[in-house]
């Protein structure tokens, strides 16, 4: 089952090219990291850093008990029936239903390719054989922006998973930006995983956390439909990770035109809640793209400082191995010469040499023969011993010396590095100035639609 491809006959015609703003941008900013010449992720891996590319979309993954209306949500907000639905468990395990250029299905490893960021998910035994991707044409509401996960259905009892659900949930959760809740009135609302799931994620990444009243128009009157809101935050507040002040819980339900219902429907809000965390991914991919440039420039700077570090001390060991060895040359030579010329008549030395070097040399030889007259008999052959000992040492400081000289840059490395600085601030540092403007921009004028005056 891991990793095989089951491609489909594309069930909507792709729409216009023409992307939003938030998509553009998010989709330049991933472009940056994975570009194959240039791109930041190539760069760090050079430098021995590891980046991640940023997501190009928000990651929004829906749980509850099992029939809470996670996969018909997902099917009305894309408009295209990609799950399926009904009162028996139909999702067993996790679905990513995302866009794409045409109607295909992935499962196993190759929905992990398509995520690297759920890669430590493997470490859940019999996870990757339940994992799979739904990808749609669609571009209805912001969904080009969207990646929904769809849960196991949670029930309590002998229900037995084939991989251990409370932990790869709360993992996913991890991952997600955004994570619904849904309560599904007519079923087992209060099924105890689902909160001690909750309970744990919200310890974990509480500001994610949106609770809704699945279903709500399936409930008789406004005040049974009180009266099961109470259950549940009653329940919810008993525990001590949920118990928070200004608790919500919206009620939403599938619009259906030939069921009119009188119950308030309050499932444009998610809508509002998943564009606004839209708006929120691109200022933070914005932030993390520059945090990650000026990582990438402070390690390129470290590099280049550490190798001229490395240059300095390899110039020191050299000088160091070049002295130590011709002072093991220069010593020993210096005393057999000098016993040497000591059997030389002074003319015979000038005649050979000179007389001008011959004074010189008479005057070095005359100071070691002059020593070795000074140390008595008895000691001559310790001495012998001691100095040849001590040229050996000299020899051995050397080869030391010459051993401990560090790796540095080529030319060439250099100035790649230096270029690769020069284009991380020239262009992809100025590009994220450009993107931010345009974020603003794009704020102001949605101020603007909202408030005329």
């Amino acid at each position: 089952m891991s990793g095989c491809k089951k491609p489909r006959a594309v069930a909507n015609p792709l729409e216009s090219t023409i992307t939003t703003p938030s998509e553009r941008i998010l989709k330049e900013c991933h472009t940056l990291y994975i570009d194959n010449e240039n791109g930041l992720v190539k760069m760090a891996e050079s430098l021995g850093v590891r980046l991640l590319p940023p997501r190009k979309k928000i990651i929004v993954m829906i749980m509850g008990n099992h029939s809470a209306g996670k996969s018909s949500f997902i099917n009305w907000y894309v408009e295209e029936h990609i799950q399926k639905t009904g009162v028996a468990i139909e999702t067993q395990g996790f679905t990513f239903i995302t866009s794409g250029r045409k109607r295909e299905s992935l499962t196993g490893n190759a929905t992990l390719h398509l995520y690297p960021h759920f890669r430590p998910l493997l470490e859940f035994k019999g996870v990757t054989d339940y994992l799979s991707a739904e990808i749609s044409t669609s571009k209805q509401k912001k969904f080009s922006l969207v990646t929904f996960v769809d849960t196991p259905g949670l029930v309590d009892g002998d229900m037995v998973y084939p991989f251990d659900v409370n932990n790869a949930i709360t993992s996913f959760g991890e991952q997600a930006d955004l994570v619904f809740v849904f309560f599904d009135p007519m079923g087992q609302a209060l099924c105890k995983r689902t909160l001690n799931i909750v309970e744990k994620l919200s310890e974990k990444c509480g500001d994610k956390l949106r609770f809704y009243l699945s279903k709500a128009d399936e409930v008789g009157r406004e005040t049974d439909r009180q009266r099961v809101m109470m259950q549940i935050v009653q329940e919810l507040c008993r525990r001590p990770g949920l118990n928070k002040c200004g608790f919500e819980m919206p009620t939403i339900y599938i619009p259906n035109s030939q069921k009119p219902s009188r119950c308030i429907n309050q499932i444009d809000e998610v809508c509002e809640t998943i564009e606004k965390s839209i708006n929120q991914a691109v200022q933070k991919t914005l932030d993390q793209l520059e945090k990650d440039c000026n990582l990438v420039i402070s390690t390129i700077n470290h590099t280049l400082e550490q190798d001229r570090v490395n240059a300095s001390c390899n110039r020191s060991n050299r000088f160091n191995s070049f002295l130590c060895a011709v002072l093991g040359i220069f010593l020993p030579s210096l005393f057999i010469l000098s016993f040497i010329i000591s059997t030389l008549a002074p003319e015979e030395l000038d005649t050979l040499v000179g007389e001008g070097l011959a004074k010189m040399i008479y005057f070095s030889t005359g100071i070691v023969v002059y020593l070795w007259d000074w140390i008595p008999e008895d000691w001559q052959i310790w001495f012998v011993l001691t100095f040849g000992a001590l040229c050996y040492f000299m020899f051995f400081l050397a080869k030391y010396f010459a051993r401990q000289g560090s790796k540095t840059l080529t030319k060439r490395e250099k100035k790649k590095l230096a270029e690769c600085s020069d284009y991380i601030q020239d262009v992809l540092k100025s590009k994220k100035v450009r993107h931010t403007l345009a974020l603003l921009s794009m704020f102001q004028c949605s101020t603007n639609q909202l408030d005329p005056t």
